[in-house]
């Protein structure tokens, strides 16, 4: 981690932050801006502080380490590279002649990275050992990013586990929960790999082996969030990537191994009989998440480096650094990817559609219902199952994250073609009527199923306007309408209604008005008070949020009716709709006052472009 901050300083990649600044909030709500700002860079709290404790931490805070695609390639390197030679790897075929296996030398010599090395002895994590009543997670300056968050999360710790026998082995990315000197809370979501592995303790009556590391070589960070499929242990990427095996060292009280150089490693134990609630935590959907039980690991010691450095990162609403860490994950398994969806070409999953939201995809469409069999392919694999709504294009389509992308959709798109289905939702996922299950939306844009569709006659604003008020008056009072891609085949209208009833009373009233087909083809209704019509980056995010296709989609016709609005009883959901995460206006008062937020440039509108705070509302 060392090596990795005079890297950074090498490539005027850092900012080093000498005032004094507390954990709970004033840290990360810097690090949310900074993400934000076209010249992110990572941020190095010299001074981190718990002023509610009268405590100063030594240990410095790294933030936004990933938070930039120059950063990514510095620290990670060349994913497209790296892609390519996954591609490679999984194409080999047997040689046919001497000639071919001494061309094959060189690429499978690569495999031999792949099992990490454990070290006798201890390593550099191991430099402070503190085990029994000198065990403290309180003297590590773990954060409080969110004003609701039940307490201070470790938000980039790698969760190293394995199975009852040791044959398989996981390291994966939770946020973890402090609950006070000696526990901590695994968000441990139920469809994940580390949930497995418990189950197995569990059926054994024994308590499970947890270890927690902190930094060390940032690629361990970046392994701990790739998803790969169960029983593959991911460090061995760390081997591929880096063309040497990854270095490890024993657990002083359980029997894991971890990297030799993290900064700081939390053992312990899990009770599996024993769950504690966890949360609330403002999430990377943008919104927090709710008080749900948990397991709980008793930590039985922390070492460290003697002079380590806390990693830590800050999500909610986009962009953040998840976007760049999503960026070597999207190139590098895009070939693993094709071996179960042979004819994707590519695909690209937005920041502000949450990655798992949305995506688009091109494939080559050799056949009818080409797209619906990639569909049904992307959720029935791994995380990929958690994707909510997915659009594919074919070959010919322009690079899908150009400008033109959406042009091309909505001049081929046609509701014949638009697949609305149900399946897994991610854990987060707020918008389903019930806890991690939903309705997903495919829509096939392969062909031109729009050739026969007549185009609409666009009207002024203020005229179609009176046309949806007389659908939707019992609904709520429009304040806003605006109307996009009015030069293509199927043109998007978004409404901004202040709502009083549930707006799916309205589809039959909209439905019954068929002369809106001569006018709009895609109807989108959000909340006038949470929404900018004007910012459509944002819109995005919370639209693809707040939807549930088989509850909020509608189809007649021609005409595709989508309530984006927040829901409560009168819709039927019966869950708690959650908060947005939303920065307090006292603490970036306080960061502006210490002239910390200077190169962001007019306040008033960096806040307003990315909903920072609640002056967002409309």
């Amino acid at each position: 981690m060392r090596q990795t901050i005079d890297k950074l300083k090498a490539n005027n990649a850092l900012k080093i932050i000498t005032e004094p600044l507390d954990v709970e909030l004033e840290i990360p709500h810097l690090a949310y801006l900074e993400v934000k700002h076209k010249d992110s860079k990572a941020l190095l709290f010299v001074n981190p502080m718990d002023k509610a404790r009268g405590v100063h931490y030594e240990t410095p805070v790294l933030m936004n380490l990933f938070g930039s695609f120059e950063r990514v390639k510095l620290l990670i390197g060349d994913v497209e590279k790296q892609g390519n030679e996954v591609a490679e790897l999984i194409k080999l075929k047997p040689p046919r002649s001497f000639k071919e296996a001494m061309y094959l030398l060189p690429k499978l010599s690569k495999l031999r990275f792949l099992s990490p090395k454990i070290l006798k002895g201890k390593g550099l994590c191991q430099e402070v050992i503190k085990q029994g009543n000198a065990v403290d997670l309180n003297a590590i300056p773990v954060l409080k990013t969110w004003s609701e968050d039940g307490g201070r999360f470790i938000t980039m710790g790698q969760c190293y586990t394995q199975s009852l026998d040791g044959n398989v082995r996981n390291l994966g990315m939770y946020r973890l929960q402090v609950y006070d000197k000696n526990h901590l809370g695994l968000h441990w979501q139920i469809h994940k790999d580390s949930v497995c592995l418990l189950e197995e303790y569990h059926k054994a009556g024994e308590k499970m082996p947890v270890s927690i590391a902190i930094g060390g070589d940032p690629l361990y960070t970046w392994c701990a969030t790739a998803p790969l499929p169960y029983g593959i242990y991911e460090l061995m990427l760390y081997g591929f990537m880096k063309k040497q095996k990854a270095k490890m060292v024993r657990c002083i009280t359980n029997p894991l191994a971890v990297p030799y150089d993290a900064d700081f490693v939390i053992e312990g134990f899990v009770d599996t009989e024993t769950m504690r609630d966890e949360g609330r935590f403002g999430d990377h959907t943008g919104f927090y998440t709710p008080i749900e039980p948990y397991p709980v690991l008793e930590v039985s010691a922390i070492t460290s480096k003697k002079n380590p450095i806390y990693l830590a990162t800050v999500v909610g609403k986009p962009p953040l650094e998840d976007k760049y860490l999503g960026y070597p994950t999207e190139r590098i398994f895009l070939p693993l990817l094709q071996t179960t969806t042979p004819d994707l070409i590519d695909y690209y999953m937005p920041e502000n559609g949450v990655f798992h939201n949305l995506i688009l995809a091109k494939i080559k469409a050799r056949f009818p219902n080409a797209a619906k069999q990639s569909m049904h392919a992307f959720w029935g694999v791994g995380q990929m199952s958690f994707v909510k709504h997915a659009l594919f294009v074919d070959e010919n389509a322009p690079a899908l994250q150009s400008t033109e992308i959406v042009p091309y959709l909505l001049n081929r798109f046609s509701t014949q073609h638009c697949l609305i289905s149900d399946g897994v939702c991610d854990a987060l996922d707020h918008a389903s009527p019930e806890f991690a299950q939903g309705g997903k939306l495919g829509v096939d844009c392969t062909r031109d199923y729009a050739k026969d569709l007549q185009a609409c006659e666009i009207l002024e604003d203020n005229a179609l306007k009176g046309l949806l008020e007389s659908a939707l008056k019992k609904s709520g009072d429009i304040k806003q309408i605006k109307q996009l891609y009015t030069n293509t085949k199927n043109p998007i209208t978004l409404v901004a209604l202040e709502k009083k009833e549930s707006v799916s009373k309205a589809f039959l009233e909209l439905q019954s008005h068929r002369e809106l087909q001569k006018y709009t083809r895609i109807i989108v209704i959000v909340d006038a008070t949470k929404n900018d019509l004007e910012n459509l980056y944002m819109l995005l995010w919370r639209i693809v949020n707040n939807i549930d296709a088989k509850r909020d989609v509608r189809i007649v016709e021609s005409m595709v009716f989508i309530d984006a609005t927040d829901k409560d009883e009168r819709d039927g959901y019966l869950r708690e709709w959650p908060k947005e995460t939303d920065c307090s206006l006292k603490v970036l008062e306080h960061l502006e006052k210490l002239g910390l937020l200077k190169d962001y440039g007019d306040l008033k509108q960096f806040y307003k472009r990315f909903h920072i705070d609640k002056s967002y509302n409309c």
